[in-house]
Parts: C-alpha cells; sequence; structure tokens
C-alpha cells in the first residue's frame, strides 16, 4: 500500500499567496527544505512533516519481527490486524495484513509466538507508523499463554473450578457489588441496564485498577471487603475488552483464588466475547460483557410483571372454572326430583315397608290359620276322646269320695258315697248293695 505525496493535494503548488489573505498556504520553494532550517515563523505544515515521514520509512528494507500475539482480527477476508508483544519487554507494534496475509493468519491465535515478515509503513493521513505484513510464521506459544495454561491446570487439580461449588445466583438480589475502574464505561453499562431492569436494587462499588500490576491485589481485597459486606447479595468484576495484556491481572492467582473461596456469587465479565482470563472459571457465572452480566444478575421486571399477569390470568381462569363446576354440580343438585319433591325420597322406602307390612300379614295370617286349624283338630281330637262325648250319649262316670273313678262294683263298699256325673248335673248315692254287680242308692 502506498502513499505518494502529490503537492496539489496539500495545497503546495507552485503558487503564489493571495494578497490580504495571511492563511493562504506557501508555495514549496518558499518552504524550509531540510528541519534544521524551520522555525518558529516559517514551520513546516503537518502534511509536509507526515509526508516526509512516509517518505524516510519507505526506505527502510523488509525484515522479519518476532513477538508473542496478543490481539488477533482476522473477521474480513481482505484485511486482518494482529498486535505483536516483545518476547521481554513491555512492547507492542500494530501488524496489518491484506489478502493473502489473512488468509495465512486466519489460523493462528491470541498468545502464540510468532515471526512476521513486512515492511513498516506510515499511514499518511493520521502520520501513524503499521508494519504491513506479508507472511506469518508459527514459533511456539507464548511465554504468558504457557504460564496461563500451567496456572489452569494447577488450580483446576485443586477442584477450584469444579462445578459443585459454583454458587447459585439470587433470584432477586437486593444490593451487588460492584467491582470495576473508576468512572470506567464498564460501570455505566452494568449500573444503566441493572436499573432498567430491575430499578429496586442498590450498588456497592469498589473502584479498583483494571490491569497493571497494582490490578490484583486491589481485586483481591475488593473481593473479600464485599463479601464480607452483609448488604451484597451478589458481586460482578467488570471491565471492558482490551488486549491480553491488558487482562493479564484477571489470571492472577490470588484473584483466582480469592474468587474460588467467596462465600458470595460472583459473575466476572472480563472483556468481550472472545476474551477469555482465569477468574472466568473460577466465577460462579461468565458473562461476556458487563451489559451480559447486568442481564444475567436482575430478571427484567416487565417480564416479571408479564409472569405474574400470565399467572393471575390462570388462576382467574382456573377459579372460574372450579366455581362453575361446581355451581353445574349444584344446579345439578338442586334440579333432582329429591330436593324438588322430597317425598320421592321415601317412596322407595315406602313402598319396602308396605310390601314387608304385607307379606307380613300375609304371613300372620298363614300361621294364624295353620295353628286355628291346629286347634280345631286338637279340639275335635279331645272333644272325641273326652268323658264329656260319653256323657253325652248317656253314660254317667261314677267316682268314691277321694275323686277316683269307680269302673268295677266289686271295689265299692258297702254304705260308701259315690258322686255320679251325668250329662247334666251330678248325684250322691250311697251303695246298698250289689246286684250282678253292686247296687247303687242314690238317696233320692
Amino acid at each position: 500500500m502506498q502513499y505518494g505525496y502529490q503537492e496539489a493535494n496539500y495545497g503546495y503548488g507552485n503558487a503564489v499567496a493571495a494578497p490580504g489573505n495571511a492563511d493562504a498556504p506557501k508555495p514549496l520553494d518558499q518552504l524550509p527544505r531540510l528541519a534544521r532550517d524551520t522555525t518558529a515563523e516559517n514551520p513546516w505544515p503537518v502534511s509536509v512533516v507526515s509526508q516526509k515521514y512516509h517518505d524516510a520509512v519507505e526506505r527502510w528494507p523488509a525484515s522479519w519481527v518476532e513477538g508473542q500475539i496478543v490481539e488477533i482480527n482476522m473477521r474480513r477476508s481482505t484485511s486482518g490486524y494482529i498486535t505483536l508483544r516483545d518476547n521481554t519487554q513491555d512492547i507492542s507494534m500494530s501488524v496489518m495484513g491484506f489478502r493473502n496475509f489473512v488468509a495465512m493468519a486466519r489460523e493462528f491465535k491470541q498468545g502464540e509466538r510468532v515471526v512476521v515478515h513486512g515492511k513498516p509503513e506510515v499511514w499518511v493521513k493520521a502520520t501513524r507508523l503499521s508494519f504491513i505484513a506479508d507472511d506469518i510464521r508459527r514459533v511456539g506459544a507464548g511465554d504468558l499463554k504457557v504460564q496461563i495454561d500451567e496456572l489452569r491446570k494447577k488450580l483446576k487439580g485443586e477442584g477450584l473450578f469444579d462445578a459443585e461449588n459454583k454458587i447459585p445466583l439470587p433470584e432477586f438480589p437486593r444490593c451487588i457489588g460492584l467491582i470495576c475502574a473508576p468512572q470506567a464505561r464498564a460501570e455505566g453499562d452494568v449500573i444503566t441496564n441493572v436499573n432498567l431492569r430491575w430499578p429496586a436494587v442498590d450498588f456497592v462499588i469498589e473502584h479498583v485498577h483494571v490491569q497493571g500490576a497494582q490490578c490484583p491485589p486491589e481485586v483481591v481485597q475488593a473481593i473479600r471487603k464485599l463479601d464480607d459486606d452483609p448488604r451484597v447479595d451478589v458481586i460482578i468484576v467488570a471491565r471492558g475488552g482490551g488486549s491480553f495484556e491488558d487482562l493479564i491481572g484477571f489470571s492472577d492467582e490470588n484473584v483466582v483464588r480469592a474468587t474460588a473461596a467467596c462465600r458470595k456469587p460472583i459473575v466476572s465479565a472480563i472483556g468481550h466475547e472472545d476474551d477469555w482470563t482465569l477468574i472466568d472459571l473460577a466465577a460462579d457465572l461468565r458473562a461476556s460483557t458487563p451489559t451480559d452480566a447486568a442481564k444475567k444478575v436482575v430478571p427484567d421486571v416487565r417480564e416479571q410483571w408479564q409472569l405474574i399477569a400470565n399467572a393471575w390470568q390462570r388462576m382467574n381462569l382456573r377459579m372460574d372454572a372450579m366455581v362453575g363446576n361446581e355451581q353445574r354440580l349444584i344446579e345439578g343438585y338442586a334440579n333432582r326430583p329429591s330436593l324438588t319433591n322430597p317425598s320421592t325420597m321415601l317412596e322407595p322406602h315406602q313402598r319396602l315397608v308396605d310390601d314387608a307390612v304385607q307379606r307380613m300379614r300375609y304371613g300372620l295370617t298363614r300361621i294364624i290359620d295353620d295353628a286355628g286349624m291346629t286347634v280345631e283338630k286338637l279340639h275335635a281330637s279331645l272333644t272325641a276322646m273326652s268323658p264329656q262325648a260319653t256323657l253325652n250319649r248317656g253314660y254317667a262316670v261314677v267316682q268314691t269320695a277321694d275323686g277316683h273313678v269307680l269302673d268295677n262294683a266289686a271295689d265299692a263298699s258297702m254304705g260308701e258315697q259315690l258322686s255320679i256325673t251325668l250329662h247334666h248335673g251330678t248325684l250322691l248315692a250311697e251303695v246298698k248293695g250289689q246286684t250282678g254287680g253292686n247296687h247303687i242308692d242314690t238317696g233320692d
């Protein structure tokens, strides 16, 4: 990509300045040729300085550069960007490439150590130095990447990332502890989105450095402070996007251990969706952005009102259905003949009683008839066998004074008193003698 210098584009042609117009550009032949010739009264315009930078850098030869990828963007097929960090010094450089370079660099990842071939160039419009690359090769994983990966394996082996250690977030938090940089955009994103979704929440905010050497100890102190604050229900650690170097503080071992040891649920919202740090593994929930953290920590008041409205509607429908069913049952009971004409309830029982009475009468009548016939038969038998019947035929019964029936005249003594029972009445007699048997004198 070449940025040629064209005089007409910057207004420095051979034309002379218009009389009376002090702001008109000077012709090139009136400008100092060398930097040491410039003065406060006769300076170089910015465009000239930028072009001279470009011309000087353009003469530099191409070279191979080694470094560690701390940021890579190869989303577009026509151009891509890489930020290379020195392997030992805290120095970074921007690398830009075009179609062929993008095709080679797509498979590279953040943290890898590479060598890049290219040529430096100045973009005149912004006087910005870039390294225009045309080749890239992998050397090995970056030192920081290796260290973080080894720390990850160590902490994972200790169980700091285990799912059973995760603490569930409260459904309706009353106070949120927020750890972020002072006046950071992440702070505004979290507070704004939380207030939009659930305005009843309070905040306890701890401002810390979110990069550099001060970051880990301050974050650890803030986590412990909010963990001990009885007002706080959940903690959010938030930081906006940045390079791999900028986020390295959130992969510090002390930060990870403090996060895992926290008794209250912690949500990590570090960087963007593609950024990962070790605090994300130790946190109870990872959010892709601070805005996403706000959405995950508190419910949406509109959704909750809708849920309440739906529940209220379902409850009303169910109650209406229950009341309707009960009303139909009552109406069915009220329309039953047993209630409209209660006597109908007694009719089956009355019929049973009447039938029972009738059967009882029939039974008693039959028993009485049978008993009467038996009595008649017995009466006839007794009558037939009764002495009275014999008397009725003209016979008499002779009894001694002691009531014994006398059936043999030889058994009677002379002068003995006898009673003779006839069909009608009784006679008293005295024995006078016997004729062919005993003679009985009745004394009459």
